[in-house]
């Protein structure tokens, strides 16, 4: 996947632009977008791009900006600056043209627990128009996609929580959307309920072309993205793929743990690598750490006890730029009640 460019002022990191990119190939497009809501800018002229087909995430804390970030561009809040296409058309001129195309996963679960999974299908069918004809069809492909085809009969009420997340994701493709856009998708899910719906998810990327635009603040389930954008505090901080933010974070590290940790460092340095030594083990720099493991055992040359090696993480990308850890509760939780319940009505 080729790289996309975001820009925010000064001091964010990007990856190649896409100036010469066809228009075409690209499922959403932004601008300097933002929204205020009174004194609170909860989004400051983000802009960025996402390719079709692409699997893009937005990874930061609650209270961010993700999610009314993803309002805007679904035509669930208006901007209040700025300009965003989603499939080619404006988000505030062509709104109806926008939800046409579109699909989307609230955080909240929206099913009716009265229906089964099938009725509630056909009730979206109604809703976005989908040909009679292809109704069935339509929902035989996406409860084979989300492997729900034996629960296509079940009340709602008797779904797990993964289960009916998983429902959900099919519902937004009934209607053969170009982006599907997934708000925090796995919040409350165990870990292998989260991992089963993210091969679900792949495999709608895989099978049916769909984007895929994901706000999350699990460090795990970016990974599985393309590209993310880092936002913090409503503006884009860093946006490359994992392996490039991971790359310019630093190097790996390596801790050795030696019978003569003096000599070890006077070897490792005699040898060309970076190194310090810390009070319980020694802390080598080097660009592979796991194929350079036993390289640096024969140069130091003394019985070794312990090594860990140590790559950059997204956590340690979050860290980075933003100067803490994603865990720590953030703006949402500082807002004012007023002002979280004006966001939550506009």
């Amino acid at each position: 996947m080729s790289a996309g460019v975001a820009t925010m002022g000064t001091g964010v990191v990007t990856g190649a632009t896409r100036e010469s990119t066809d228009q075409s190939d690209l499922a959403v497009e932004v601008s300097r977008l933002s929204k205020r809501y009174g004194a609170v800018e909860a989004v400051k002229e983000v802009s960025f791009s996402v390719a079709r087909g692409e699997v893009f995430a937005f990874l930061g804390p609650n209270g961010a900006g993700k999610t009314t970030t993803i309002k805007m561009l679904c035509t669930l809040a208006r901007p209040t600056g700025g300009s965003a296409t989603v499939d080619g058309f404006d988000v505030q001129r062509q709104p109806k043209a926008v939800r046409r195309h579109i699909g989307l996963v609230f955080q909240e679960q929206t099913l009716d627990d009265q229906l089964t999974a099938e009725e509630n299908l056909r009730f979206h069918a109604v809703l976005y128009h989908v040909p009679r004809a292809e109704v069935d069809e339509r929902i035989d492909r996406v409860l084979r996609l989300v492997a729900l085809e034996d629960r296509r009969r079940d009340l709602i009420s008797t779904f797990s929580g993964g289960m009916a997340r998983r429902l959900e994701i099919a519902r937004g493709m009934l209607h053969t959307p170009a982006v599907l856009f997934l708000d925090e998708p796995t919040i409350g899910l165990d870990p292998q309920t989260r991992s089963l719906m993210w091969e679900d998810v792949l495999r709608l990327r895989r099978e049916e072309g769909v984007t895929i635009f994901l706000t999350t603040h699990y460090m795990d389930e970016a990974e599985y993205a393309d590209r993310i954008a880092i936002i913090d505090q409503g503006s884009i901080v860093a946006l490359d793929t994992p392996d490039e933010l991971k790359r310019l974070v630093g190097a790996d590290t390596v801790e050795l743990t030696t019978t003569d940790d003096a000599l070890a460092v006077t070897r490792l340095s005699d040898a060309g690598f970076r190194v310090n030594r810390s009070e319980d083990a020694l802390v080598v720099f080097v660009e592979d750490g796991e194929a350079l493991v036993a390289r640096l055992i024969e140069v130091v040359g003394v019985p070794v006890s312990n090594v860990h090696v140590h790559r950059p993480t997204l956590d340690d990308v979050f860290l980075h730029f933003t100067g803490r850890q994603i865990r720590e509760d953030h703006a949402e939780h500082a807002m004012p009640m007023r002002m979280r319940a004006m966001a939550r009505r506009h």
